[in-house]
């Protein structure tokens, strides 16, 4: 050990009690230890019918609590407590279990209950819910060994258990394993050389310091965040269509990468909208929850819909936050943990109270781009208009003649419309805002049939009213901008106007069929003829097809034109399959004798109204504009127009939380049996009982949801979040069953290295990581616990659960082909930005509906790491799949490791890996050709040997490859054939 390390070992081991003495494990005499021993069995056998849950709780008998328990125990005497004379009872209509549901209790577990009631029966917290505690390094008798504390722990299980750690790792095996657990992809052979030249604690130190700083450690550890965060690009469902989320994934990947704090990861991921001033960055943090899946069928009600997004939403934070199946109290108190019926609606309204929507996440490149293309628009018009000399009135020119009289046109038709803010409003569903500039923006929930009822002012004006006038405006918080508030099935952003009514106290006031700007509005189409607003036929309307994200006018006369002296009422209905609101409108009158809608942009309209003539030149520049966009007569010369606005690039909205006002709070009810339709009492927003302390505050929002998660006083995360850490590296958590810390859970192989990760992880002290996970790692890739050699456990730790070896285990798909595609020299190093598409077999997302589309990628996209893989949730990416990557549809605390056939046959066959097996042969090949004009096989075959597993082959193995490249002779790619073999080699697929 070298003088470095030892002093930094004294130095961790200062950092805790000296008076540390190895971990005691309970003897087959002594009581049973009982959150290790006795829960376990109580948990598996009895609390389901003697548990938490109330409702299903047999004979009024807990058996999870100390006071519950003591009317079937006494304390010190199991032959006087009923609950072990039914345990050992002979009569299966006695005997408990029951007979009919479970088997009687093994000799083991009856002897463990017997020691426990003999010495007392007394109950202990749950491990999991036990404050965080500093605990004491172990002394161990070997202090070679140790590099720090978390060497210590493992060590002192290994010596109580009489085992002894395996050798380290051969320099080459632990370089290709920090590269692929820090960064994801191998190291080069050159670089495994160098190590192997200076394997010094300095140098590896160096190594992991750099790898820790790449850009692609936040792309490897990404990953799996995305697996609990349900990423995906498409929304789930039936119709899976695409969604824009990449934005969310792109701020992970930053954060990672900038060692953002845990604490404050978390907080801004949960409620980043609503910290003070908040960023955009941290409003796109919150995507983390709009990762929920969304039903686009036509027939769907979007608030049950919508409630399926919460349920959600509740299990993922109990999961990632807690390590608790919180999902399991939605129909019933929960049957193991102490987290009742109530405690689940409760802490779903800390989170129920926001909105959904989206918002622009161009980045500042995109944003420049777009700004000197829309420069280069607005000069192009300008030249334009003046090589036509369209405003110069003596001019003979037929263009500048032929604008005169469409501007003549336009000016005589232009009418002084007056916008009318509501007095007040009310809808079915939707909250009504009036704006500073008169309009109403809707937002909150819908429906399928939403009614406006807005009340209008008295108009003091000398003219009666001959034509009401709405707009419906574009909007940055809607879907697409707006104006509607579609956001499934339909169009999105469009909207659907069934009917008007106008009433006033004297009543209805008759409308006549007007105009509007929508065009190809006749009479026969269902959806924009102006005429459908008054048919009282609720399946035609006024709409804008294909409009999203601009605005339109519907301009409806008066029968007869009437004075509104006195306040009136307009009634508007959307009604169709799926959400159609308007999202955002404003209302106009006029007293114009020939009123119409105009295509014109309403704001030059208000100022064509108000100006002399003739025209002031600014504002004859304006009209000279819209008659360029808008003649036919203009077609041709739009064209170089027109070429530059499909330059324009697309905007980018993604989907984010908005916590609502104080005084549109929606109120959460508590659903019998977890059903929808059984809506019982509102339960107030509050965190679960048994994590509630006296004289505390209790969160009441979303904001201090999260706050309280990443506190002392939940004492469970920093356990999970260690632990996860942990799995990252070790195939295998302290806990191994990730995703759930209660007490049905496997108790942690090492809890004091458990409680020792939990309390360094939040110790913001200069000795403590501040919830840095980055430290964390640093310290796991450090220890001599991580730098063994891979090996096979001994007898008597089959399950390697006291890490006398470096676990064996296989590499997920996305480090899989990432390695193959950096072995091969393909991989791109771009980092962010949109999901692309590798090439997959056609008949993939040909059994998904609709038959989406695969655009295979060329160039470097082709090549992308498989993070940015388009993910579609109904026909993920087969090769993915295939290794057990997750499909996105819930929250995904630990993968699956599976070993199928078809693994094989992937590697071998999949087009995506014989291409890949294509371009490294090739890429080797021009490599030793460069080094030597005519390599031998050996050089060849070596070379390519270490692309893929980065060590020197054997003797043997080297004769191996070169004899089945002299038996591929035939083929015309015999190279290839051996990469294919390489690729699909155990060690190029599993931990070295």
């Amino acid at each position: 050990m070298s003088l470095q390390t030892a002093i930094g070992l004294l130095m961790a081991c200062a950092t805790f009690s000296q008076t540390a003495v190895a971990q005691q494990l309970p003897t087959e005499d002594g009581p049973p230890d009982f959150n290790r021993q006795v829960r376990p069995i109580l948990a598996k056998h009895c609390y389901a019918c003697h548990g938490m849950d109330d409702k299903t709780r047999e004979a009024d008998l807990r058996l999870d609590t100390l006071d519950g328990s003591r009317q079937a125990i006494e304390p010190g005497d199991p032959e006087a407590s009923e609950v072990w004379l039914r345990v050992i009872s002979d009569d299966e209509d006695l005997r408990m279990p029951p007979a009919d549901a479970h088997p009687a209790l093994d000799q083991n577990s009856r002897d463990i209950l017997k020691r426990w009631i003999e010495s007392g029966a007394e109950y202990e917290l749950h491990w999991a819910l036990r404050p965080t505690r500093t605990v004491s390094v172990p002394l161990v008798n070997d202090k070679t060994w140790p590099r720090g504390p978390i060497d210590c722990f493992v060590l002192s299980r290994l010596e109580a258990a009489g085992l002894s750690p395996a050798s380290p790792a051969a320099p080459t095996a632990l370089l290709r394993r920090v590269y692929m657990d820090l960064i994801g992809v191998p190291p080069t052979p050159e670089q495994a050389d160098r190590f192997a030249a200076d394997p010094s604690d300095t140098h590896y130190q160096q190594i992991v310091d750099h790898l820790l700083a790449s850009p692609q450690y936040g792309e490897r550890f990404a990953r799996p965040w995305l697996d609990l965060a349900r990423y995906s690009d498409t929304n789930g469902y039936e119709k899976d269509r695409p969604r824009t989320i990449w934005p969310y994934r792109n701020w992970v990947i930053d954060a990672i990468n900038q060692d953002m704090p845990f604490d404050q990861f978390s907080i801004e991921q949960l409620a980043g909208d609503m910290l003070p001033d908040a960023t955009e960055q941290q409003r796109i943090a919150t995507g983390f929850h709009r990762n929920t899946m969304l039903n686009e069928e036509g027939g769907i009600d979007p608030l049950e819909y919508r409630f399926y997004a919460m349920v959600d939403r509740v299990a993922t934070t109990g999961t990632v936050w807690m390590g608790l199946t919180t999902g399991c109290a939605q129909c019933h108190t929960h049957k193991f943990d102490p987290i009742t019926h109530h405690d689940y609606y409760a802490l779903m309204a800390l989170m129920d109270s926001a909105d959904e929507p989206e918002m622009n996440a161009d980045s500042p490149q995109v944003i420049s781009q777009r700004e000197q293309i829309q420069e280069q628009i607005a000069n192009l018009e300008e030249q334009t208009i003046e090589q036509l000399d369209l405003l110069n009135a003596k001019t003979d020119k037929p263009s500048a003649s032929a604008y005169a009289t469409w501007k003549h046109q336009q000016l005589s038709q232009t009418i002084a419309w007056a916008t009318v803010p509501p007095q007040s409003m009310k809808s079915t569903m939707p909250r009504l805002e009036t704006l500073a500039d008169g309009s109403v923006l809707a937002s909150g929930d819908a429906t399928k049939r939403d009614v406006y009822t807005l009340t209008m002012p008295p108009l003091a004006t000398d003219d009666p009213i001959t034509a009401i006038r709405i707009e419906a405006l574009a909007h940055p918080s809607l879907p697409s901008n707006g104006p509607g508030l579609a956001f499934y099935e339909g169009r999105r952003g469009d909207f659907f106007l069934s009917e008007i009514r106008i009433t006033t106290e004297q009543g209805s006031v008759e409308l006549d069929i007007g105009s509007t700007s929508v065009p190809n509005a006749k009479k026969g189409n269902g959806k924009t003829f102006p005429g459908n607003v008054l048919d009282e036929n609720g399946s035609t309307g006024w709409s804008i097809p294909g409009g999203s994200g601009q605005s339109h006018r519907l301009v409806l006369p008066l029968k007869q034109a009437t004075r509104l002296d006195q306040p009136w009422t307009i009634e508007l209905l959307f009604e169709r399959h799926y959400v159609a609101g308007l999202g955002h409108f404003r209302i106009d009158v006029t007293g114009d004798k020939n009123p119409a809608a105009s295509a014109l942009p309403s704001d030059l309209q208000f100022e064509l109204a108000q100006s002399p003539q003739p025209l002031p030149a600014d504002l004859d520049q304006q009209l000279a504009t819209q008659y360029l966009r808008l003649s036919p007569a203009m077609a041709e010369q739009r064209k170089p127009i027109d070429q530059l606005r499909r330059r324009l690039p697309g905007e980018t909205r993604t989907l984010v939380m908005k916590q609502r006002p104080a005084d549109f709070h929606r109120e959460t009810m508590l659903r019998h049996r977890g059903e929808y339709l059984q809506a019982r009492e509102v339960v107030p927003p509050r965190i679960p009982t048994i994590f509630q302390r006296p004289h505390s505050k209790q969160p009441s929002d979303r904001l201090e949801l999260a706050q309280w998660l990443v506190s002392d006083g939940n004492p469970l995360v920093g356990r999970v979040t260690a632990n996860r850490s942990w799995r990252l590296f070790f195939g295998s958590g302290i806990v191994q069953t990730a995703g759930d810390f209660g007490t049905q859970s496997l108790p942690p192989t090492h809890p004091d290295l458990m409680d020792y990760l939990d309390a360094r992880l939040r110790d913001r002290s200069p000795r403590g990581d501040a919830w840095s996970l980055k430290r964390l790692h640093r310290e796991i890739v450090l220890s001599a616990t991580y730098r063994q050699a891979v090996g096979s456990p001994p007898d008597r730790d089959p399950d390697n659960q006291l890490l006398s070896v470096f676990p064996y285990h296989r590499y997920d798909a996305e480090r899989i082909r990432d390695s193959m595609l950096r072995s091969a020299g393909l991989l791109s190093q771009q980092v962010g930005g949109p999901s692309v598409y590798p090439p997959q077999p056609k008949a993939v997302v040909a059994l998904a509906w609709g038959n989406a589309p695969w655009p295979v990628a060329n160039g470097a996209n082709r090549y992308r790491r498989s993070l940015y893989t388009f993910s579609k949730r109904t026909a993920p990416f087969a090769a993915a799949v295939t290794f057990d990557a997750p499909s996105g549809e819930q929250c995904l605390a630990r993968r699956d490791s599976s070993t199928t056939p078809l693994q094989a046959l992937t590697l071998l066959n999949d087009a995506m890996f014989v291409e890949i097996a294509g371009k490294l042969a090739e890429d080797t090949l021009r490599e030793c050709r460069h080094q030597t004009p005519n390599p031998s096989p050996e050089q060849i075959a070596s070379t390519l040997f270490r692309r893929v597993l980065i060590r020197q082959p054997s003797d043997d193995e080297l004769k191996a490859f070169v004899d089945f490249f002299q038996q591929q002779s035939q083929h015309p790619n015999p190279w290839m054939l051996v990469a294919r073999v390489l690729l699909n080699t155990d060690e190029a697929i599993t931990t070295p």
